[in-house]
């Protein structure tokens, strides 16, 4: 990139900066985060950088269960986009990729590029880009070319999307990046509805591994908000929601931390409640069909007490041997 161009992109980076643009566009509101926040140079030309590889298998290591849940929608997303130049990578929460995707034949120039695992693509390290300013504002967005605050990385296109975990935090960051200059606003387009659909399927998969012993239902929502699971246990409790669940009903770590039947949270849906209702009387039918009726031993497999157990039969109107 020759130096006029260098000089171009900063001088139009620091005239939006020192304007009042900042306060209607997110884009230079991030460029005023680079430079003043994180004295960042729009020019600098230096090498990205990387965590050592011990670092890396520790990042791994704190997020092995979404690692576990996002291969499959990794691969998924990659056979969508990977035929039109781009490599998908997994950020943790720090901007650091942890696993990635692409074709041989691009390594090269992707790793050139940084777009590989263990390059730092953080805000404060690179300033504006897809991963970095998408982990800062907890949206998913595109960084196009010379939207990126540094000039060294305005030959690529960033379109990423933040992941949740089970509780609703901030986790990951999905991203699909390509250095070509003929991507269009279409592909673009058809690159984020892939990706919002693989981070919709990471979520979910992640979810069920983290409540391994629960029922996995989807809550019906006011706004049919996709990814609103509940995770309820054996007694119909609410043990876990995740961020849509949470955002629908207004649910916070406090209120999931106690009790919660999800009858009641539920309230007037009679068709889940029925549905909950009908999946608990199949599971206690066939714990006494398989005790062969012993009320102690269908308790111990349950996981409950006796006298828990009557309770319910008795609600459901079954009858145990003893």
């Amino acid at each position: 990139m020759g130096a006029s161009v260098v000089a171009q992109h900063a001088s139009r980076i620091h005239a939006a900066i020192e304007s009042d643009a900042a306060a209607k566009s997110a884009l230079v509101a991030s460029w005023r985060r680079s430079s003043a926040l994180h004295k960042l140079d729009p020019a600098e030309r230096r090498a990205p950088l990387r965590v050592t590889d011990h670092e890396l298998n520790h990042a791994r290591q704190r997020v092995e269960r979404l690692l576990r849940a996002s291969q499959a929608s990794l691969d998924r997303l990659y056979l969508a986009v990977g035929g039109i130049g781009c490599c998908v990578l997994l950020a943790d929460r720090d901007g650091v990729p942890i696993e990635r995707r692409g074709a041989a034949a691009d390594d090269e120039t992707f790793e050139h590029w940084g777009l590989w695992t263990g390059t730092v693509w953080s805000e404060e390290s690179e300033g504006t880009n897809g991963i970095g300013t998408c982990l800062v504002e907890g949206r998913a967005l595109t960084i196009h070319r010379d939207q990126h605050f540094y000039s060294k990385n305005t030959l690529l296109s960033c379109t990423t999307a933040p992941i949740y975990d089970h509780e609703g935090n901030l986790a990951a960051a999905l991203d699909v990046s390509s250095c070509r200059a003929d991507l269009t606003e279409s592909f673009i387009h058809l690159i984020a509805m892939a990706l919002g659909d693989a981070v919709r399927r990471i979520e979910a998969e992640n979810f069920r591994l983290a409540y391994p012993d629960a029922r996995i239902v989807m809550a019906p929502t006011p706004d049919q908000a996709p990814g609103a699971f509940l995770a309820v246990d054996r007694d119909d409790l609410v043990v876990g929601a995740t961020r849509s669940a949470c955002i629908a009903f207004g649910l916070t770590p406090e209120v999931l931390a106690r009790p919660l039947p999800a009858a009641d949270l539920l309230g007037g849906d009679t068709s889940f409640s029925e549905d909950l209702r009908q999946a608990e009387r199949m599971v206690l039918e066939r714990a006494l069909i398989r005790s062969n009726g012993n009320v102690t031993a269908a308790a111990r497999a349950l996981g409950m007490s006796r006298a828990t157990l009557h309770r319910k039969l008795g609600r459901f109107g079954l009858r145990g041997a003893n």
